[in-house]
């Protein structure tokens, strides 16, 4: 395993105000950084006060992208101590986004060990006010500075670290979606699965739009025919059509593999629901709900986790879903989830990873 050099800040943050947290707007004391050089691999990797980079301006990524990054959350226990929800898979699926935008693996020990040291060093980032939780942001760009289209021969990886509450203003109240139909996404055989800055800057048109019209986020369709639906914004989505529970495949290749959508339809599964991962027409979605077979809709991240949905917006068609209120399959999910990943549930599927 790596050795982690530890130079501590002198001059420590003050703390936010817990009860007013939001997401993503405050950062910690101190960050994780390691660099690669071909030919000599990964190296130096150090936790440091938190600060800027200096870069060429001719660094690669900011000319072609390529960069790539991931989100998991640690969570303080109601006694104290801290733990972090399936960090595996999260590494698992950060290699196969280097794969794709030909960035160097990560030894999936030497990551972990990179979290568990950045989260004990800022252990007292860490709240514990009810639905808040650490948010961890690895991420990964080149840093040649050369202007042509080639792979980059130098890297950063770093990691910081958020104290956030809810990702949406509403919390576990329903959300409103716009279905886009203009833009798209991904395609198959591009980067949809992979998690890297381009699809999301794609995605950003799409969302302004949605945002615009007073919805919280963009239900992405298919990039060939605009007819079957992909996943929102920011997370992947479930359909409760008839007691069944739908999710979109992951074998387009264009929707991102969860880790809470995952965990989702393991806990469904368990649960003896009925769960189809298939591919799922919006026209299929719609008549469900006409036909007042459409029981309920979420969608599932680690920002959010679960997120109910309570109206979907076609072509300025309104459709509202179960009254715009949380379904009970939400809100099972949701109380599981949480209660796992706070400790106030026993973890029977080997999911969480202590940090202290």
């Amino acid at each position: 395993m790596m050795d982690i050099r530890i130079e501590k800040t002198t001059c420590p943050k003050a703390k936010p105000d817990w009860s007013h947290l939001g997401f993503g707007h405050i950062f910690t004391d101190h960050m994780f950084i390691m660099n690669y050089t071909e030919g000599q691999g990964w190296h130096d990797a150090r936790v440091v006060p938190y600060q800027n980079f200096s870069l060429d301006p001719a660094s690669m990524v900011f000319h072609y992208g390529q960069e790539m990054f991931e989100g998991l959350k640690a969570y303080r226990r109601a006694d104290g101590h801290i733990q972090l929800f399936r960090p595996q898979k999260n590494i698992e699926r950060m290699n196969h986004t280097n794969d794709r935008l030909c960035i160097p693996r990560v030894d999936p020990d030497d990551v972990l060990n990179a979290i568990k040291t950045l989260v004990e060093v800022d252990k007292d980032w860490v709240p514990s006010a009810e639905g808040t939780s650490l948010y961890i942001r690895p991420f990964i760009f080149a840093t040649d500075a050369h202007l042509g289209v080639h792979v980059s021969k130098t890297y950063i990886f770093a990691i910081i670290l958020s104290p956030s509450g809810s990702y949406y203003a509403a919390g576990i109240n329903p959300v409103k979606i716009y279905i886009e139909d203009e833009y798209v996404r991904a395609v198959k055989g591009g980067t949809g699965f992979a998690k890297c800055g381009g699809n999301y800057a794609a995605s950003l048109i799409g969302q302004k739009k949605a945002e615009e019209l007073g919805y919280a986020q963009v239900l992405w369709l298919d990039g060939v025919e605009h007819k079957y639906i992909d996943e929102v914004g920011a997370m992947n989505v479930f359909f409760v059509i008839d007691g069944e529970v739908v999710t979109p495949t992951l074998e387009t290749g264009s929707i991102l593999p969860g880790v809470t959508r995952a965990s989702c339809v393991e806990l469904l599964k368990s649960w003896g629901y009925k769960v189809s991962e298939r591919r799922l027409a919006v026209s299929e979605v719609l008549e469900a709900q006409k036909n007042g077979k459409l029981d309920e809709a979420f969608g599932t991240g680690t920002a959010a986790v679960i997120s109910p949905i309570g109206e979907l917006c076609d072509k300025g068609e309104k459709f509202v879903i179960n009254n715009g209120e949380i379904g009970p399959i939400s809100k099972k999910l949701y109380d599981n989830l949480t209660g796992i990943q706070w400790g106030k549930l026993e973890d029977t599927h080997g999911w969480i990873v202590k940090v202290d």
